[in-house]
């Protein structure tokens, strides 16, 4: 499994516009050399933010991007969804059939399950983290994602 670099610079542009203190938000020029991304790139990726609903943009000379809402309402499950889609879906099936209509497996799949129980854990962590959380040092959110861990590690043990 990877994350792609649409998911990843994605992540990085919302920090940084949750970061700024402009009035008038970032542009795409400001954006793309701080993080050292192209423009078209950058332009790319912002526009599927904010077709998502997570930026604003306002043009002209003071224009620029801005959060649609604040950091701590935003889900890093809901950007990374928006940006590349859950890694199981249940059409997933439908995509992956090989050369015939339907999966030769799809009575009894026993990989299917496997897809379904790591999006459900991939899920329950990622809907904890807000942009408002990933503001924070590497060492607190490292902290954060290690009490997740736990936790879902907990619920698990139960079973």
């Amino acid at each position: 499994m990877k994350f792609s670099t649409q998911e990843e610079y994605g992540l990085r542009l919302l920090l940084r516009i949750a970061k700024s203190d402009s009035l008038n938000g970032l542009t795409i020029p400001e954006l793309s050399d701080v993080e050292g991304l192209s423009t078209a790139n950058t332009a790319k990726i912002l526009r599927a933010l904010r077709l998502a609903g997570f930026v604003d943009s306002a043009r002209g000379q003071t224009g620029g991007y801005k959060l649609n809402q604040s950091a701590d309402k935003i889900l890093i499950s809901d950007v990374l969804t928006a940006l590349g889609g859950k890694l199981y879906e249940s059409n997933f099936c439908d995509l992956h059939s090989g050369m015939e209509n339907i999966c030769t497996n799809s009575i009894d799949c026993s990989i299917r399950s496997v897809w379904k129980t790591i999006q459900n854990v991939l899920d329950s962590v990622l809907s904890k983290f807000t942009l408002q959380d990933l503001l924070g040092k590497e060492e607190d959110v490292e902290a954060l994602a290690t009490a997740f861990a736990n936790e879902l590690e907990a619920k698990f043990d139960k079973n």
